[in-house]
């Protein structure tokens, strides 16, 4: 891992850590949530992983963090979405591959209006928490813009979100032209952590259009990039959610990026 903070006159820096993969050529550029920065818990634990497994991952703070290192952005949409696109050049000159664009709350939100105007941006884009709307105001949805995102959306959402519940993100997805899939994980949070720490939980995978159950496995990688209805019960037994949060992303991994034909 090694520290970036690339300037540039008249544009946004690139602030953040670079975790280069040893071997493979795609990159990921992953952004934090508006309360956070690209140093929590959830963006570390991914970005190790992924980079693990042949994935080179920068995870950056967005400019409104750059400019203050707390409190929520301050209609800063027009330059954090600037700021995301230095951040996916950035990484296009250290990979040979292709590029995908994550983030968790907020900065999947600025990820997906930025591909919206910018479909070529990315090459894919894994939305961890989208913030479909603020909490207790369903009537404000943030999807304006869905119709026009042209690029493959991997979406992780947590059943117990305040931002969004199960049935509104489903509805949701109907909106962009794209594929979409959905993975709904059982009991979780706008964090993406389970409550129950001793037990994961159900975890689902579903498409935008359909979701059937399979329960009995515990074999995420036996999962086939096809196949999209499956449950899982108590994946990994373990007190550290972070670890099977781990396990999970890199599963979902493999579905957003599907091998080149």
């Amino acid at each position: 891992m090694e520290s970036v903070h690339e300037q540039a006159t008249g544009c946004p820096s690139v602030r953040g850590f670079l975790h280069r993969a040893t071997t493979g050529s795609d990159g990921l550029v992953l952004t934090h949530g508006a309360g956070g920065n690209c140093n929590s818990a959830l963006l570390v634990a991914l970005a190790e992983n992924f980079s693990q497994n042949g994935i080179t991952v920068l995870r950056c703070d967005l400019p409104f963090r750059q400019q203050r290192p707390y409190g929520p952005p301050l209609r800063t949409a027009e330059i954090d979405q600037q700021g995301v696109q230095r951040a996916v050049e950035f990484l296009r000159r250290r990979v040979g591959g292709r590029v995908f664009l994550g983030g968790h709350s907020y900065g999947g939100r600025m990820a997906t209006m930025l591909a919206a105007k910018e479909p070529s941006v990315a090459d894919g884009l894994l939305l961890l928490s989208y913030p479909l709307h603020p909490p207790n105001k369903p009537q404000q949805l943030r999807t304006a813009h869905f119709p026009q995102i042209r690029t493959r959306c991997l979406f992780v959402h947590g059943t117990q979100d305040p931002f969004a519940s199960s049935e509104e993100i489903q509805s949701a997805l109907k909106l962009i032209p794209a594929e979409t899939m959905l993975l709904s994980i059982e009991g979780a949070g706008h964090e993406l952590v389970s409550k129950k720490k001793s037990d994961v939980g159900a975890l689902g995978f579903c498409d935008s259009g359909r979701e059937n159950q399979l329960k009995g496995s515990r074999d995420l990688g036996s999962l086939k990039p096809e196949t999209y209805g499956v449950s899982f019960e108590r994946l990994i037994g373990t007190p550290d959610c972070q670890c099977w949060l781990v396990h999970l992303g890199k599963q979902c991994w493999r579905h957003l990026v599907k091998p080149p034909t």
